[in-house]
Order: C-alpha cells, then sequence, then structure tokens
C-alpha cells in the first residue's frame, strides 16, 4: 500500500535511512537522523511536496519523497527526488511502485522536471533511474568526501510532463 508519510512513520523511516548515512556513501549524511528529525522532515517537505512510504504487512517497507531543485522561484517547476527502500524489501517493486505513484502526483501539482543526485559509481541505483527513464544530465566530480575518499555525483533527470509557456505555478499537494 502507497500513501502520504505521517509523523508516526519517523521511526521507521529513519531506521530505513540510518545505514545509507552511517555505513554506505549513497548518502552524504555523516550522521543518521533521529525519529524527531525525521518528522520534522516528513512535516516541512509534506507542506509543499509529497511524501510517501509503502507499507507492506503493517510495517514501512520504503520511502520515497521531493524537494525543492533549488530555492529561486524560475526553478519551481522543477524538483529533486529519492526513494530509499528497506534492505529486506529491495528487488520487490517498492520502489518502482513509490516511484510512479510520486511521479504522478508531482504531475498533478504541475511540476515538469525532476532530478536524482546519484553517487557515482552505483550502479544499482543508477540502472533503476535509467529503468524509470531518467538520463545523466551531468556529473560533479570528487563534490564530497566521505568514509576516507573524495565521492562523485551524478544528476539525471526526468520530464514529467511536456513543458508550456506560461504555466500555472504548482499546487500545493493534496492531503
Amino acid at each position: 500500500m502507497i500513501r502520504l508519510a505521517e509523523r508516526d512513520d519517523a521511526s521507521e523511516i529513519a531506521e530505513i535511512y540510518r545505514p545509507f548515512c552511517e555505513d554506505s556513501c549513497v548518502s552524504f549524511e555523516t550522521e543518521a537522523p533521529d525519529a524527531a528529525e525525521m518528522a520534522s522532515r516528513i512535516e516541512k517537505i509534506r507542506a509543499r511536496f509529497p511524501w510517501l512510504v509503502c507499507e507492506r504487512d503493517g510495517i514501512v517497507a520504503g520511502y520515497a519523497y521531493a524537494s525543492p531543485h533549488r530555492e529561486r522561484a524560475a526553478y519551481r517547476w522543477a524538483v529533486e527526488v529519492t526513494v530509499y527502500v528497506h534492505s529486506s524489501h529491495r528487488g520487490k517493486g517498492v520502489g518502482r511502485k513509490l516511484y510512479h505513484e510520486l511521479f504522478a502526483r508531482l504531475r498533478d501539482q504541475g511540476f515538469y522536471k525532476a532530478y536524482a543526485g546519484i553517487l557515482v559509481p552505483n550502479p544499482a541505483s543508477q540502472a533503476f533511474h535509467e529503468a524509470m527513464g531518467f538520463a545523466l544530465v551531468g556529473l560533479y566530480k570528487n563534490i564530497g568526501y566521505k568514509l576516507g575518499a573524495w565521492r562523485d555525483v551524478g544528476w539525471w533527470e526526468l520530464t514529467l510532463s511536456p513543458q508550456i509557456d506560461s504555466p500555472p505555478d504548482p499546487r500545493s499537494p493534496c492531503r
């Protein structure tokens, strides 16, 4: 079941995200946020963008959300997206289902472009995003230092909807 994330999901979301902060370079955060911090992030994101969870057998199997691509007004039709799936649910379609629902909601809101920043190399994430329709548009070389080495980040782009002249501002998400 895909649904909007709630503050009560923060603990499970924090546990999914923790290993990406502490044990890998996938996230450039070096300290995993706790449940309280994650609840605050959910609340902040949900004011403007969807934050979704995939629930399986009563537990959060993964989550995906959108956030501003940049803060300048002219960027307001573009979003950055991310998806994280619990290790026991990877390879079972959770990420794909989350992204399909997220993209549908973003289109309904009036967004045109989605961007994903991905640690390079990360063959699984790169292949997943390309299978979802993303294309590589750029590479930041040696942009972050984590776990004893400089790391590259690639940026992938997905066109959500055809662009139009004089687009209306994106709408707030449904609650």
